[in-house]
Parts: structure tokens; sequence; C-alpha cells
């Protein structure tokens, strides 16, 4: 998570999470350990989910469907690293919005070729009996190689959409600006 989170910070990316802990928070403190920008759409949940420490900013939902929008109203990528139903249901989610042109046809990438390797089967026993197609397999990228996972960004997000990183302007004191402080690794 940690090497995912630096890899998009260092590419330009804003590392946007569910804001919680594991594989969140690594990814959160990979994007602030890199200088990059670190985002958290948290959710309450029956036993609380506080935001991780690794957040410049974050917003915190009562529905997980409003959550969903904030994270595809914001994205030009979204990176799956092995997770749960949460994490399945946003994945889903983001296949279902490019397969049916809801949203722009962003890069999916899931990391972990052991992990999700049953999900790539069970889709391809989907596309065998015509519930899905052929292009609905290329909605997406299973890699343990993340050069491999930053060059598909590169091509599919930043070279698509015309995406390049902008040198961050210097806080202006005199307009009440100020610089984030750093979080101080715990």
């Amino acid at each position: 998570g940690g090497d995912v989170g630096q890899r998009l910070a260092g590419m330009g990316f804003t590392v946007m999470t569910g804001g919680g802990p594991g594989l969140m928070e690594a990814a959160n403190r990979g994007a602030k350990d890199a200088g990059g920008t670190s985002v958290g759409c948290n959710i309450h949940l029956p036993i609380e989910q506080q935001p991780n420490p690794y957040l410049d900013r974050w917003v915190t939902c009562e529905y997980f469907f409003v959550r969903k929008v904030v994270l595809f109203k914001y994205s030009y990528a979204f990176v799956a690293l092995p997770g749960g139903i949460g994490t399945t249901d946003e994945l889903f989610e983001a296949l279902t919005l490019i397969q049916n042109r809801k949203v722009a046809p962003f890069p999916v990438v899931m990391i972990g070729e052991s992990y999700w390797q049953p999900l790539r089967r069970f889709l391809g026993q989907m596309q065998e009996a015509g519930a899905i197609t052929d292009a609905d397999l290329k909605l997406f990228l299973i890699t343990d190689d993340l050069d491999l996972a930053m060059a598909h960004l590169e091509r599919n997000a930043i070279d698509r959409f015309r995406l390049r990183q902008q040198p961050r302007p210097r806080p202006l004191p005199w307009l009440g600006e100020r610089a984030h402080k750093p979080v101080a690794p715990q």
C-alpha cells in the first residue's frame, strides 16, 4: 500500500482512500512520504473508523453511496488493493460506471495477482455465459508489477486526460494561506 501511494504521488496524483486503517493508511502515508497530497473519504461505521493520521483533508460520509459518489467524482484512476466487501463494491461500481459510459473510461488497476485471480476466473465465467463481453474484461488490469501498473496509469489516465503534474504554488501568507505541516512518523 505504501509503495503504491508513493508511486501515485510521484506521478502527481492525489491519493484518495477510504481514510481508514490498514492498506488505506499505508497508501495515504506513502503519498505523504513522497510529498504528495493525501485525502480520506471516511464513513461512519458501527465500529467507529477514525480517519488515519496521514490525511491532508478528509470528509466523513454517513452513507456508502455518498462515499462512492465522492470517490468517483474526483477520480482519474482507480487502484484496488486487496480488500473486503467494501473494496469489491467500489471496484464493481467503477467497472459498471465505465462499462455504461456514466464516467470517463478511467483506468482500473487491481494490485495483487493471487488475491484477485479468483475474481478474474469468475469474470471469465460470466463472459463465457454471455453476461459480459470481451470488452468488459479489458476494463481493468490485474498485476503485481508496480512498474506495469504505473505505466498503465500513465497511458490511460495522465496521457488520455492530459494530466501533467503542475508545480505546487507556494502559500501566500498575505492571503492567509498556510503550508501543510508534515505528519510525524509514529
